[in-house]
């Protein structure tokens, strides 16, 4: 039974109560995974909040989810279920009767009304003078009539969901019934026909709601906006009253008694604003520690689900990095605008039927005008954080610097949705940063094979410190539809091999119900013997932070009967922020200022550089179209050396000679002397070979691609 909690009379509702307005509160079936299917869950609904719990006993402790119904979409399905949409992500729920579905709607609807028109209000408090509200009521008007017509169309999708399922079966039941094979594909025709017009009518109604949520956000960050300059105004005019009138104060005081202002007494003035202005710096800066609890008990597991193609990257470090200002060159502050074009998603999906994904060509509109080596070599924004850890006497203190590198590796990927370029094989790309950052990096693309993770390898050569780690996660949500957006998930061990200490971070996964700060990465690092010395906190797109443990004690009384450590730190230390990206630099792929000059053309570097890909220059210049022809040609190239390569490989086996495997240039294969593994490491020869400008043994890939 559901407890309707209203100022409204409602007697036709049996086993209600009244006390507070606008809550409701129940039992409701919410599906989890295929799994479980649905589970039965304690729902409440209070102050334009559905909130869920497992049980009505977790209503004071333990929170499952929390659904905003100002901005959340409400859908009625089938018998009894009920849709709510809201941040992307749908919740299905399901009654235990139609009444009591019904119920649920209305109530949800009513909350939903309430919280949008509190939204609105709070938005219009505040502002002041007659243009800006004429300005805000035409706003306003545009946003209700956006919600009328998505409304409409919301309607219109839920017919089109019923009627479309009622022609299903009845196809169906008609397949079953008639025999012959000329009616049974052509009904099996009009059957596909059905399913593609509602999944394109879902299509349409989310891009719609998109469009208004963006339209409802912009709005709103505009008036709060304005609303801060007014009272940044508003106190800029009092600041100015008010000096004025002590000006006049002081003025007409002087005149009547100019000898009783001397220079000693404004000094002795001086003295004791600046004794106070001492005793609040040393008050901001009193050392007491601050008090940091994290859980002590769980494993980690590691999870590699991206498959990276295999690249060998050599990046060489200089320590003498005195005059590097004076040698910097300029570099290019921008790129061509990103073009708007319109892409058919659905024709393209059709091509993909019963083909190889290897096969098919994507288009230049899913890239970004940088190839794979080059993206890897972006890694390398955030070079000074090495530098400051060669120079760390700590074998600790350098371990928190390498950890904040890591993960400063990411800051980027935050607005870049669109994929690099996959390089071909033999592609390489040079960065030398030589005499501005003290460093240089050579990659190659390998073997055109499929490795599970990337790692990294980064020695030091004065501490002989030695670090390993790999990368997490990177999953790309919407592709299909909606707006896309990147996240980064799972842990990184980096392990010093030197010393055996260790950092373990974790990226917490983003969840729209989370009372964490989203991106959120968090950190231990532990000595040899595995006690903890720093904790790590921040965000993997702004900054990260360490803190020194000067003592720690356990705990009790953990979530699911985890026991907790907790740790008594000094006050947190930046170790990393992120740098702003540049003006406009959302119609520039978002490219970060290192980003931008990546793809800048330079002379004398290899033949098999990326900066001389023609598909990559010619889709950077706004040539789509061009682009798109070219990378079909490149494509198409590697695809026939691939097929060659099979074939000889046949032969041999089939004649019992020895098989060619392709050898990458500029790397070699040899065992890690401090891991023993088996990895690709630099052989050397690249910058000689540069500096004779002797490229005789690069392959010949860019050649032979139709002119632009």
């Amino acid at each position: 039974m559901n407890e309707l909690v209203k100022s409204l009379p409602s007697p036709t509702l049996p086993g209600l109560h009244l006390s507070c307005p606008d809550a409701y509160k129940g039992w409701l079936f919410k599906w989890t995974n295929y799994l479980k299917g649905y589970q039965r869950r304690w729902f409440v609904l209070s102050n334009g909040l559905l909130s869920y719990y497992r049980t009505q006993a977790e209503m004071g402790h333990t929170c499952r989810g929390t659904i905003p119904l100002a901005t959340a979409h409400i859908e009625v399905g089938d018998t009894c279920h009920l849709v709510l949409t809201s941040g992307g992500r749908s919740y299905h729920l399901k009654a235990t009767s139609e009444g009591e579905c019904q119920r649920w709607v209305s109530a949800l609807q009513q909350a939903k009304a309430n919280a949008t028109l509190l939204m609105h209000h709070s938005d219009d408090s505040g502002d002041e003078g007659p243009v800006p509200q004429e300005e805000r009521a035409l706003t306003q008007g545009v946003l209700k009539t956006l919600a009328s017509k998505l409304d409409d169309l919301s309607t219109c999708n839920e017919l089109i969901g019923k009627h479309g399922a009622a022609l299903q079966r009845s196809l169906s039941e008609l397949e079953e019934l008639r025999g012959s094979t000329d009616s049974t594909d052509k009904v099996k025709a009009v059957n596909e026909r059905a399913t593609l017009f509602r999944i394109t009518s879902n299509a349409m109604i989310n891009a719609c709601r998109d469009f208004l949520d963006v339209a409802e956000s912009h709005s709103r960050r505009w008036q709060k906006a304005l609303q801060y300059e007014r009272e940044q105004r508003h106190h800029l005019e009092e600041t100015i009253e008010q000096l004025a009138k002590q000006h006049n104060s002081l003025e007409r005081a002087w005149r009547e008694n100019p000898t009783s202002y001397t220079g000693v007494e404004r000094s002795r003035e001086g003295d004791a604003s600046d004794e106070n202005d001492e005793a609040e710096f040393f008050d901001a800066m009193e050392d007491s520690p601050a008090f940091i609890t994290v859980t002590a008990s769980g494993n980690i597991h590691f999870r590699f689900c991206m498959n990276q193609i295999l690249v060998f990257s050599c990046i060489l470090f200089f320590q003498d990095t005195s005059n590097h200002m004076q040698l910097r060159r300029p570099r290019r502050t921008r790129v061509p605008n990103k073009p708007n074009y319109s892409l058919n998603l659905w024709s393209i999906m059709k091509n993909c039927i019963g083909k190889d994904l290897s096969k098919i060509p994507m288009p230049v509109n899913f890239n970004e005008p940088l190839s794979m080596l080059q993206r890897l070599s972006e890694d390398l924004e955030y070079s000074e954080l090495l530098d400051r850890a060669a120079r760390c006497d700590s074998s600790l203190e350098q371990m928190c610097l390498v950890a904040a590198f890591s993960v400063s590796s990411y800051s980027t990927t935050v607005h870049r949705t669109a994929k690099p370029f996959n390089p071909l094989q033999g592609e390489t790309y040079e960065l030398d940063r030589l005499g501005e950052y003290g460093y240089r990096s050579i990659a190659e693309q390998g073997l055109m094979s499929l490795l599970p993770l990337l790692t990294h390898l980064i020695p030091f050569t004065l501490s002989g410190n030695h670090y390993v780690w790999s990368k997490v996660t990177s999953t790309v949500h919407n592709i299909i539809v909606g707006k896309l957006w990147i996240d980064q998930s799972g842990d990184i061990e980096i392990v010093n091999n030197t010393t055996k200490d260790t950092c373990r971070l974790k990226f917490s996964p983003y969840s729209y119900f989370s009372r964490d700060v989203p991106r959120k990465v968090t950190g231990v690092v532990e000595d040899s013997e595995g006690t903890a010395r720093y904790i790590l906190s921040g965000t993997w797109d702004e900054k990260m932070e360490s803190s020194k443990i000067v003592d720690s004690t356990q705990g009790c009384g953990g979530s699911e009967g985890k026991q907790k450590t907790v740790y008594q730190t000094l006050q947190p230390k930046v170790l990393w922020k992120k740098y702003p990206l540049p003006d406009n630099a959302e119609n520039m792929y978002f490219f970060s200022s290192l980003a931008l000059t990546l793809n800048e053309p330079e002379e004398g570097v290899a033949p098999t550089d990326s900066r001389l890909r023609p598909d990559q220059r010619l889709m950077e210049e706004g040539l789509w179209d061009e682009a798109n022809s070219q990378k079909q040609c490149l494509e198409e190239r590697q695809r026939q050396e691939r097929k060659r390569r099979e074939v000889q490989t046949n032969q041999a086996l089939e004649e019992g000679q020895h098989i060619e495997v392709y050898q990458p240039v500029w790397f070699e294969k040899r065992t890690d002397e401090t891991t023993g593994e088996s990895t690709y490491v630099y052989k050397g020869g690249y910058w000689e070979a540069k500096e004779k400008q002797d490229w005789s043994q690069c392959p010949d890939i860019f050649q032979d691609t139709i002119s632009p």
